[in-house]
């Protein structure tokens, strides 16, 4: 079988990119011939960087890269801000170019807000309309899908979760990131945007502070390009006028994967705050690495924790005080926490699981006979 991923791809710095690469290395090991058809500046094996974001011909040439390689299925990992002006309509007729010549298209949404709003409506429902079929990460959003559309696309959507990585935390990652050893470390970590939420926790560090004095504040991550630099300045201006900068530490800069893996390792708990989340990949390299989390109540958010039991939710602002306190003050409940996140990413939503679940929904789309047995695959 052969899959062709049109997606952004590493180096970019972008989730859907580092999904995208984990989702593919799964699918090979099962035998699976994958080509991605990427943003400029995607780099690997079978790596074809063919357009750019803002390219008004980016369906054509994603298109004709792409369809070199006759793929059995096209994969299309969508993000509004990832095919171009007005809400990254390009994806319909790229989409369309496909169905036209008789590939099949499956296409995993990766942001469906529980309040859609009148243009992402439209973008949507064209590719439910289009696509083979479509994947989500969470019920939640399937539901949300089903209520806006009448069930119209009911026997399309699926729900395959995010997947997550089996590794091992990283030996001794506070000295290596110069954090002294005896504190205890919260982290905030990711692209800084306003729906973050990160100046909650930043205006409540005083206050945990005052709960549990032997605490730090590691705040890490950057903007994308010249995205939200406002809300970086105002998170900036927060540590410096904060009445203890001195308990805030701020890691700024590139974050390949080992230097993303060390920050997480070094977490005693890590706080997703956020205001607006579709899903959160950050959560399942949380659970991967086995850090309690505390997080808002999002849909998304509350909907992975009541399955995984992997941390703690806050309804209200003083309830992150509250909840983060609690988990520093106690080891127990920390590690038992830890236990279950590493138990679910282990049988629910390791990258092998949720390749195997991709694999099943391609052969349900491909036409004509699929033979894998004495099949022998060559690189």
């Amino acid at each position: 079988m052969r899959i062709g991923f049109i997606s952004t791809f590493p180096p970019i710095e972008c989730g859907i990119g580092t999904y995208t690469q984990y989702l593919t290395e799964a699918l090979r090991k099962k035998k699976t011939d994958v080509y991605i058809v990427s943003h400029l500046g995607g780099a690997g094996k079978q790596v074809f960087p063919a357009f750019d974001y803002d390219d008004a011909d980016l369906p054509e040439k994603a298109f004709s890269v792409m369809s070199r390689f006759t793929p059995d299925v096209v994969h299309i990992q969508h993000e509004f801000g990832l095919f171009g002006k007005n809400h990254g309509v390009n994806v319909i007729p790229l989409i369309l170019n496909f169905r036209l010549i008789g590939v099949p298209v499956v296409t995993t949404l990766h942001t469906v807000y529980a309040d859609i709003s009148e243009h992402h409506r439209i973008i949507l429902e064209s590719i439910l309309l289009n696509s083979n079929k479509v994947i989500v990460h969470e019920s939640f959003q399937k539901d949300t899908l089903n209520n806006q559309f009448s069930f119209r696309y009911a026997d399309k959507i699926h729900v395959i979760p995010h997947g997550a990585r089996e590794v091992e935390p990283i030996p001794g990652a506070k000295q290596k990131l110069g954090l002294p050893e005896d504190k205890k470390i919260i982290l905030m970590i990711g692209y800084f945007r306003p729906s973050k939420n990160f100046e909650l926790i930043i205006r409540l560090f005083p206050e945990i502070l005052k709960k549990y004095p032997d605490a730090l504040l590691v705040v890490a991550g950057k903007i994308r390009g010249r995205e939200y630099i406002d809300y970086r300045n105002l998170l900036f201006r927060m540590i410096r006028n904060s009445p203890v900068r001195d308990r805030i530490y701020l890691i700024r800069g590139q974050l390949p994967q080992e230097t993303f893996d060390t920050i997480l390792s070094a977490a005693d708990v890590v706080v997703l705050p956020y205001k607006l989340t579709s899903q959160s990949g950050i959560l399942a390299h949380s659970m991967a690495m086995g850090k309690p989390v505390v997080t808002s109540n999002s849909p998304s958010m509350k909907q992975i924790l009541e399955k995984s039991g992997a941390g703690l939710i806050a309804n209200k602002e003083e309830e992150f005080v509250t909840q983060i306190v609690r988990l520093l003050n106690d080891a127990e409940l920390s590690m038992e926490l830890s236990t279950k996140a590493r138990h679910y990413v282990q049988k629910v939503i390791s990258w092998s699981i949720v390749a195997d679940r991709h694999l099943e929904l391609y052969r349900s789309v491909i036409e004509g006979p699929q033979l894998e047995l004495q099949t022998i695959w060559v690189d």
